[in-house]
Order: structure tokens, then C-alpha cells, then sequence
């Protein structure tokens, strides 16, 4: 592992694209990417950054059509986070989703650039989601096997305990929202080996309890507003990220 970087570019979905930390545009998305992005500029005095991910897409449509163009620009550093859109699927694999990533970090640590991963965070707490804790466990194992074996770097979320509090999370309880987004970007410069303030780790105090009539409301509310349209979008053949591009496409420069 270097220790600065030149020309650092992430792939993956909406994680990665930032969905859940508003920009400064209507429907346009910040994220622990562009975060981590600047705390490297902040470290180093500037860097080369682009952002490839879009959200929706699939660990192969993100190694197929986002890692070739992320290599083309010559990075020293990739950030590949993708396969949990695979995993929420009935019937994913993730022994199979494990074989397509070792291949593509073993492509990008060919190059000489070093490649940060990100295991995904533990869905106990969350209903219907939970159910993929199984096969969520295996695809992380994997992850750290993979990085052993290529000398890659790995974002912790499934340990993370402060990342399980309701309050780091957007209401589609899929995306973290601003605060989630700023503290994953403070843990991945860590990983990284550069010296940022470490108040990411420390969980938030306990919130107080909800009655049960809102705690129920409220499971109500996100079942009609997430959950059903999601699953309208899995039988129609559709993805939240039909039709877009991704927001960063090339290497621009940012400024500590």
C-alpha cells in the first residue's frame, strides 16, 4: 500500500454513487466515495478523482461496463463495492458472485493500483432484508479471502457497531444517509492509513424507544413506500438505475 495516491476511481451502485447524501442538485448524490475523495486531497494536496458507480446495477454489469473504463484511466487507486443488489435476489450466489470478483481484483492489482473493498453491512435488524444474512456472511468471507490473496484493503461495515443505529440510515433503510455517508468515508481513509479524526467509530447515544403504535405505522409506511415498488421493479425486469449514467465520469481534480 502506497502512501499517497495520483488518480483514484470507485465503481460500484448506489452505495457508492452516494444515494442518501444529497449534492447540491435535485436528485444528485454525494456519498462516501467523493468524501473519501477529499479527505485524500486534504491528506496529499490534490488528487484525480472519478466516480463510475450507478445505482441499481449488478456486480457483473459493474465489473462488465464500469471496471474496463476505470482502468482505462490508469488509476493507482479503484474502490470496487458491488453485490449486494445480487444478493437481495432470490437465489443469489454468493460462491459464484465471490469468482467474479476475485478475477476482477486480481485484473486491477496487475496493474500496480491498489483496490479497496467493502464488506456489506450486517442486515439483522432490518425486516425482509434480514433474511439475506446468510448468504450476506458468505459473500463477506469471501471478500476478506479475496483481499488476502491480492493484498487489497477492506472497509469493515459488518463489524461496524455504530453503522446498525437507525439514525445513520435514509428512510428506504437501504442507503445511509448523510451522517452514514461522512463516517464511511472516515473509516475508509483510516483503512487507507491516513490520519483523520476517529469520532466515526463512537456510536450515537441510545435513541429514546418508539411506541408500539408508531414503531408499527412506521413498518407499515416503509413496506408501502420501498419494499412494494421495489418488488414491482424485480417483476417488471426494471432497475432504479435504468437509463442513467454515471455522475463522475472522468478524472477531474480535486483540492485539499
Amino acid at each position: 500500500m502506497r502512501d499517497e495516491w495520483q488518480r483514484y476511481v470507485a465503481v460500484g451502485d448506489s452505495f457508492t454513487e452516494g444515494v442518501g447524501d444529497p449534492g447540491d442538485r435535485p436528485d444528485e448524490f454525494r456519498g462516501w466515495a467523493d468524501r473519501l475523495a477529499q479527505h485524500l486531497a486534504t491528506a496529499q494536496g490534490e488528487i484525480d478523482y472519478a466516480n463510475l458507480a450507478v445505482r441499481g446495477r449488478l456486480l457483473a454489469q459493474v465489473l462488465d461496463d464500469q471496471l474496463p473504463e476505470a482502468l482505462a484511466a490508469a488509476p493507482d487507486l479503484v474502490s470496487i463495492v458491488a453485490g449486494g443488489n445480487d444478493l437481495l435476489r432470490p437465489g443469489a450466489d454468493p460462491d459464484a458472485l465471490a469468482a467474479l470478483m476475485d478475477e476482477a481484483v486480481a485484473e486491477v492489482r496487475s496493474t500496480g493500483a491498489d483496490v479497496l473493498l467493502a464488506t456489506g453491512v450486517d442486515p439483522r435488524q432490518t425486516p425482509l432484508i434480514g433474511r439475506t444474512r446468510g448468504r450476506s456472511a458468505t459473500y463477506n468471507a469471501h471478500l476478506w479471502s479475496i483481499a488476502r490473496r491480492h493484498g487489497a484493503v477492506v472497509l469493515d461495515q459488518w463489524g461496524a457497531v455504530w453503522v446498525q443505529d437507525a439514525r445513520m440510515w435514509d428512510v428506504d433503510r437501504l442507503h445511509l444517509n448523510t451522517e452514514g455517508h461522512r463516517r464511511t468515508a472516515l473509516a475508509a481513509a483510516a483503512v487507507l492509513g491516513l490520519e483523520v479524526e476517529d469520532d466515526w467509530s463512537t456510536p450515537l447515544r441510545p435513541a429514546d424507544p418508539l411506541p408500539r403504535r408508531e414503531r408499527v405505522a412506521a413498518e407499515a409506511a416503509w413496506v408501502r413506500s420501498f419494499v412494494v415498488p421495489w418488488v414491482g421493479r424485480r417483476v417488471r425486469g426494471r432497475s432504479s438505475g435504468d437509463g442513467r449514467s454515471a455522475k463522475r465520469p472522468e478524472l477531474t481534480t480535486v483540492t485539499g
